[in-house]
């Protein structure tokens, strides 16, 4: 990582691990590391309208006000395993930040940290693409939405 921007424009999120997320290692297994990311996004900028109901409020209400039926799709994950991530019946931090928000798409940045000294376990980037299936088109950001996205920008985790 290039920077050390993200330690003080990132959002930290908690997100509890399963038992069922351990592998045969004792480790959080790969497949819900992608999960725990995915957790950590909704708590950031909340359930996508339509799709779930919001208890908590999100840290960055965005997903919460597009319009009606836009889906979030993932373009791209990136994915670094920098140590293993073992599994505890606690919840890990899970740092979100915001590497890019222009057209219709975010690049989020995220870092997994160990419960046990706080280093981190994983860093990975996520493309989101916004699309409405009703009209066919994408969906942009507005600039009011950019606007609140800026002090939580900071450079890509690679």
């Amino acid at each position: 990582m290039r920077s050390n921007d993200h330690l003080e424009r990132s959002m930290t999120c908690q997100v509890p691990l399963r038992w069922g997320d351990m592998d045969s290692y004792g480790h959080v297994n790969n497949v819900e590391v992608v999960r725990v990311l995915e957790e950590a996004r909704i708590a950031a900028f909340g359930v996508p309208v339509g799709t779930g109901e919001q208890v908590l409020p999100a840290k960055i209400p965005l997903f919460s006000v597009l319009p009606e039926g836009t889906q979030a799709l993932i373009a791209e994950h990136r994915v670094k395993y920098l140590r293993p991530l073992a599994y505890r019946n606690v919840s890990v931090d899970v740092r979100v930040w915001v590497v890019s928000a222009r057209a219709a798409t975010l690049v989020l940045g995220f870092e997994i940290l160990d419960f046990a000294d706080g280093a981190p376990c994983v860093r990975a980037q996520t493309q989101l693409a916004f699309y409405l299936p009703s009209t066919r088109t994408v969906v942009r950001l507005t600039p009011e939405q950019r606007e609140l996205l800026e002090p939580y920008t900071a450079p890509s985790p690679f």
